[in-house]
This record gives C-alpha cells, structure tokens and sequence, in this order.
C-alpha cells in the first residue's frame, strides 16, 4: 500500500504530457495550436551557423527576447548530431532548448539533413565520403556534384533514421513544454546547375512513365491548377498517360516536374518517418526562381509557385509550403502561397535589416492570416534598435486580437505594392471591414508624389467591436466611408493613440483631434513611427 500510495504522488505531482503541437481551422484561416491555445509566430531566424554554438549563441538569446520575439528559427544540422552512424550527440539540441525556455521563446526546428540550399554540405562526413552508399546526382557529361541524389535509397533511410532519432528525442525532452512548435524538412530543396539529376538511375527512372498518382491528382484538381501547370499540362491537352516529355514538353519543362516529383517524394517519406516519431506540423521551404531564369540557374524541382501542384500530389504528408523571400516583389510571392490548402508561413523574410521587413509582416499577418513570419540573419541585428523591434513591439500587442479576428473578416492588411523591378505602386487601397470602407493612402492625400520611403509603409487595421478598430503601422493615412443602408457620412467618435499593457489592458495615451486627424477626416499614423490607434466611427447625414 505504500507503494501504491507512492507511485500515486508521484503521477499527481508528475507535470501533464502536453498535446503535440497542431494545425486547427478557424473560419478561413488556419492556426498552428500550441499548448491548446493559438500562436502567432513573431519569428526570426538565425544565421546558419549560429546554433551549432552554445557559446556563440549564449549573450544571443536575451537580446532576440528584449526585440519582443517570441519564436526563434534555428537550424539543427545531421552532421552534428549524428557524426558517427548510428551514434548520436544531442548536446547541441539540449543547450538550444534550454536557453530558449529560460527566455520565454519557442523554436521552429530546420533540419538541415540532406539538402540545404540545394548543396548537401550538411550531411556527417561518413555520408559525404561513401559516394556508393550515397550516390550523388549527375550531370549530362557523367560529373557528380555535390548534391546527393534523390534515387539513393541509402541516403533516405540513412536520413529518416536521423530524423525520426531527432523527433524522437525532441519527444522525449520537450513534450511536457511544447518548446518545439514546428519542423522545417530540409532546407531549399532543388537542383543545380541543371534541370535534372542525370546519374545513370536517374535517366533510368526518366525514361518510365509518369506516375499514376500525379496524374490522377492533376485530373482530379484540373480546375484549380496554377497558371503554369494549367499551360504545360492542359493545354498539350492534358494527357493521362506517357513520358515526361510527352505530359509536360520537352528540354527543361519536363525534366524539372520530374525532378519536382522525386524530391517531394523523398521530403514526403521524411516527414512520415519524423511524425511517426514526433507529430507536429511539418512543412518545406522554397528559394524562388527569378524571371527569365532556367531551371537549374535556380534550384530546380523545389517547391516553385510553377510547381506547387507537383508538390502537392507527391508530399501530402507536408502540412504547407513556405517561401523564403528575397525578392521586392513580395505582395504577389505571399499570395501565391496562400491558398485553401495552402496556409501562410513566411520563414525567411528578406534579411533581418532590410527595411521593407515590418511592413511585411503586418501584411503577412493582417490580409492573409499568416501562421508566421520570420526575417534572416535575426542574430546579425538583435544589438540594434531598429524599426523592427518597434513593428514587433505593436505586433506583440495585437497579437490576441489579431488571433481572434483570423479567419473571420473582421481584420485586413494593407502596405505598398512593389514589382520585381523595385518599382512602388503607391496608390491608395480599400478594404471592407465591419460597415466601413476604409482607403490607406502611403503618400501624402495632398500632394502624393513616390519615394523610397513608402516602400517601408504599412499597417493593419483590425475590428474589436460595433464601429471600434485597432488601426497599427506606420506611414499610412486612413480615410473611411459607410456601405450598405443608412447614413452615407462617416465620422470619428474617438481616436486614442495608446498601447496594450503586459495584461492585455488598453493604456490610452492622447485623445487625437483637430490637427492629429485634419479636423475629423482621416486617422494618421505617421511615417518612422509604429503605433497604434483605438478609433470609434460613427455615421451621420
């Protein structure tokens, strides 16, 4: 009876095993469940080398908290913790949990196994030197490169092994905490320099018909293919059966959705082998193809917006597809990744210091309900002040408002549209939230004339009750107007400039009027300066 009363204190004092984190739908959008409540990632992520160092990272982690992060993107490379086959060191993984809790962060895991930016620099040396073992992929004339071939069937059990071995271990030490939220499976998949891997498998395995399962999937999703795959499949008339050439054309076209396939078919096997072992949300990221580009002077058969489809069929095991964005255009990149089966998470936002970065984020978040946001290179700037922290500061605030208006309408975001050439559309938006029709000028609604400034301007504007918003940014000018039945006049009840304190409360600051909102027509929030606004509208004839 002792015993029994023993083992009974024990289980009761024992703290709860948490649920794995999750993905849960809420109106339209979709949310990743930590802990059982919604989390929004306000992320960054670290340069490649940072976490293999305890040392290095150590006066790191207080400063990444103190820029009001509250999720950090660190790498976790098989060469570290694997050097030996079959032989494992956690230690690296140990101090990186363990600093992260002792600052309040949590962590997106990277798993930097056999690809990272294409290269397969990051696999354990007895992986890089048995090249019969871990055949590398070829190119046309019969050279390797260093990237390991996606028909190494060696190469993904010897990686699934890993892998599982880490998950199963982040099981182990974390699944009372949930300090581990995500996981990235590999990293920019893709080949290089060419469209396709050419070793003698390869060409073997190109000369079979295409799979059933990618046809039956494009037959079946026809009317939802993206633009690309729309053009390279239906319009050759869209054939069932036949080679690679035949279904997609020939050159490039068709090697590259061969390549596609091959590799979401190994990213698919690792993912099922690492929830087997630890289920949580798992998804790929993608280095994008500049325009004009072949394949192969960009990593070819990633997940590309041209290709989302051929991703989608091979590697349904992967909960979303991430782009990692370096290019201006960064508007028309995030809404091509988000889609119905598609939620929106930005892991690599340009790098940490690029000025257009917050700005980014509360579109990110505000318009397309984003999962998270995380810039590059976070440790290269967590010493400075910058607008950054003062964006992720606001966005801290609104983090509970803005979890709860996702998915519902009552929330939008709004910044500057900018090409791939750098060049601004600065015109003024609209969006449609709770009555109102609200339009968000980025240049001066007197005299609008461009600059480079306007590229850093955005914000957000969020309903919280019956003509009461949250309106947050910086740069924008908010101007309003009634629709539907009633009076056709809007006006401003009240305007509170003020913040949100630790508990949530509401610390208003100045009651703005008069020459703060130009005599009762617009909301200001001016340029340099992330803010947020508490605005109460009212109509009148």
């Amino acid at each position: 009876m002792i015993r029994r009363a023993l083992l009974l204190a024990t289980l009761i004092s024992a703290p709860a095993l948490a649920d794995p984190p999750s993905l849960r739908k809420q109106g339209t959008a979709t949310q990743l469940i930590v802990n059982g409540q919604p989390m929004l990632v306000i992320g960054g992520e670290l340069s490649n080398s940072a976490a293999s160092s305890a040392t290095y990272m150590a006066p790191h982690w207080a400063k990444l908290k103190a820029m009001h992060l509250n999720t950090v993107l660190a790498p976790v490379s098989w060469e570290l913790i694997e050097p030996v086959d079959g032989r494992y060191d956690w230690s690296s993984v140990d101090a990186m949990l363990k600093a992260a809790r002792a600052n309040d962060l949590k962590i997106v895991v990277l798993w930097f196994g056999a690809w990272k930016n294409s290269m397969s620099t990051y696999v354990p040396a007895w992986v890089k030197r048995d090249q019969t073992r871990f055949p590398r992929a070829g190119l046309p004339n019969g050279q390797g490169v260093e990237i390991l071939s996606t028909f190494g069937a060696e190469t993904l059990a010897a990686d699934q092994k890993a892998f599982a071995a880490l998950m199963a271990h982040l099981k182990t030490v974390d699944d009372r905490d949930n300090t581990v939220v995500m996981t990235q499976v590999e990293n920019e998949i893709g080949m290089l320099p060419v469209a396709r891997d050419y070793s003698p498998v390869a060409n073997a395995a190109f000369a079979q018909p295409v799979p059933r399962e990618l046809v039956d999937y494009l037959v079946a999703h026809k009317d939802g293919l993206v633009p690309e795959m729309r053009a390279m499949w239906l319009d050759r008339g869209a054939k069932t059966a036949g080679s690679w050439t035949e279904l997609f054309g020939e050159g490039d076209a068709g090697a590259e959705v061969f390549a596609a396939w091959h590799y979401a078919r190994f990213a698919d096997a690792l993912t099922r082998a690492g929830k087997a072992a630890y289920p949580m949300p798992m998804y790929v990221n993608v280095a994008l193809n500049r325009p004009g580009r072949a394949p192969g002077e960009y990593p070819a058969g990633g997940p590309l917006p041209h290709l989302i489809d051929v991703w989608k069929a091979g590697a349904p095991s992967i909960d979303l597809i991430a782009p990692d964005i370096y290019f201006p255009n960064f508007v028309d990149i995030v809404n091509r990744y988000t889609r119905r089966d598609n939620p929106l998470f930005v892991p690599e936002a340009n790098n940490a210091d690029h000025p257009t970065v917050a700005a980014n984020a509360f579109y990110a978040f505000g318009q397309l309900d984003a999962i998270g946001f995380g810039p590059f290179s976070i440790d290269s700037i967590d010493a400075e002040p910058g607008k950054l922290k003062d964006a992720y500061g606001v966005l801290q605030q609104l983090r509970p408002h803005i979890l709860a208006a996702q998915g519902t309408g009552r929330m939008a975001g709004f910044k500057p549209r900018q090409l791939y050439d750098d060049t601004i559309v600065y015109e003024p938006q609209t969006r449609e939230i709770g009555g109102y029709r609200f339009t968000i000028a980025f240049a001066d609604i007197q005299r609008p004339v461009t600059s480079p400034d306007i590229a850093t301007a955005g914000g957000m504007i969020i309903q919280i009750g019956p003509e009461e918003y949250l309106i947050a940014g910086q740069g924008i000018t908010v101007t309003f107007k009634p629709v539907g039945d009633g009076p056709a006049s809007a006006g401003i009840d009240s305007a509170y400039e003020g913040v949100f304190d630790a508990g949530g409360g509401w610390v208003p600051g100045r009651l703005l009027n008069g020459d703060q909102t130009h005599q009762g027509r617009h909301i200001r929030l001016g340029a340099g300066d992330w803010q947020i606004q508490r605005v109460k509208l009212y109509r009148y004839r």
